[in-house]
C-alpha cells in the first residue's frame, strides 16, 4: 500500500481469494484492504500509539441518520463521560480534501456534536476545534490530548 504521512505502524494482513485484508484492532476482525481502509487503519494506530487515546474510547464505522438518510462515520473518539470528543473523516489518498469534505463532516457533526474534527486522506491531515457559539471551526496544528480542552494549541 501507499506510504502515508503517518509514523510507520505494524499491521496484520491476510490474503484470501486474491483479496488482502487488514486486521482492525477496534472491530477485532479482518477488513478488506481498500485505499480508504488503509488510511482508516493508520489513523486508528496514530490515535492509539501516538495520541495514547484508550482503545475502548474508539468507535469505527457506525451508522447515523441525517435528514432521513443513513450515513456512516469513519471514527469517533468518546470521552470517559460518553460525550464525543473527536469525529474523524477518512478519505483514500487519491481523494483531495476539499470544502465538500469539510461540509460532509460538518453535517455529521450537527448530529454528533464532537468538540474536535479531523479530516485526512493519509497524506494531508486537518484538525479543527468546534466553536459552537460562532457556528464555525478553528483550525489547529495538532490534535489535543483527550483531556486538553484548550483552543490555544493552534
Amino acid at each position: 500500500m501507499q506510504k502515508l504521512n503517518f509514523p510507520s505502524f505494524s499491521f496484520r494482513f491476510k490474503n484470501s481469494e486474491n483479496k488482502v485484508s487488514i486486521f482492525d484492532d477496534i472491530r477485532k476482525k479482518f477488513i478488506q484492504l481498500t485505499p480508504e481502509e488503509w488510511v482508516r487503519q493508520n489513523t486508528i494506530q496514530f490515535l492509539l500509539q501516538e495520541k495514547k487515546y484508550p482503545k475502548s474510547y474508539l468507535n469505527i464505522e457506525k451508522l447515523i441518520k441525517i435528514n432521513d438518510r443513513i450515513k456512516r462515520y469513519d471514527i469517533v473518539v468518546f470521552r470517559p463521560d460518553g460525550t464525543i470528543f473527536l469525529l474523524i473523516e477518512c478519505k483514500a489518498p487519491e481523494i483531495k480534501i476539499t470544502q465538500e469534505t469539510f461540509d460532509q463532516i460538518a453535517r455529521y457533526n450537527l448530529k454528533l456534536n464532537a468538540e474536535y474534527l479531523m479530516v485526512t486522506n493519509g497524506l494531508n491531515h486537518y484538525f479543527c476545534q468546534m466553536d459552537f457559539e460562532k457556528e464555525q471551526y478553528v483550525f489547529l496544528k495538532e490534535l489535543p490530548d483527550l483531556d486538553d480542552r484548550r483552543i490555544d494549541n493552534r
